[in-house]
C-alpha cells in the first residue's frame, strides 16, 4: 500500500468512510464484495457502491486493478494516517489545535470510562519517558 498523506481537499464523506473501512478490512475487492460488506447495513445497492467507489478512485484514495470483465479496489492510504488527519482537524477546528480541551470536554460529558482514563495515564506515561 502506497504511503499517500491525506490532502485537505480529499475529505471522505461518512458514507465513503464505510467504504475504507471494508477496504481496509480486506483488500482488494470487487464492487460486489464491498457491497457485501456494507449494504445490508446500510441499505444500499450496488450502483450506490459503485458511485461510492468512483468517488474514492478520483480523491485518489483507493486504487484500481483490472481483473478480467471487473475492477479490483485497493486503499492507497492507511487507515492510521486517515485517522490522525481527522483527529488533526478536529482538535484544529473545535479546540484550536489544542487536545488538553477536547479531553476536559469528555470529562466534563462523562464519556470517558475508568478503563479510558486508565489508558491515557499510560499514554502520557510512556511518552514521557
Amino acid at each position: 500500500m502506497t504511503k499517500r498523506k491525506q490532502a485537505l481537499g480529499d475529505r471522505i464523506s461518512e458514507a465513503e468512510h464505510a467504504v475504507m473501512e471494508a477496504l481496509w478490512t480486506q483488500s482488494p475487492l470487487s464492487a460486489s464484495e464491498v457491497c457485501d460488506r456494507v449494504c445490508a447495513a446500510n441499505d444500499w445497492s450496488i450502483p450506490t457502491v459503485k458511485t461510492l467507489l468512483g468517488r474514492l478512485v478520483s480523491k485518489r484514495v483507493i486504487g484500481t486493478e483490472p481483473q478480467g470483465r471487473k475492477f479490483l479496489y485497493h486503499p492507497l492510504i492507511e487507515r492510521s494516517d486517515y485517522v490522525g488527519g481527522e483527529s488533526r482537524r478536529l482538535v484544529d477546528r473545535l479546540f484550536g489545535g489544542r487536545a488538553a480541551p477536547l479531553f476536559a470536554q469528555l470529562a466534563e460529558n462523562e464519556a470517558l470510562t475508568d478503563a479510558d482514563l486508565e489508558e491515557i495515564e499510560a499514554l502520557l506515561k510512556e511518552m514521557r519517558k
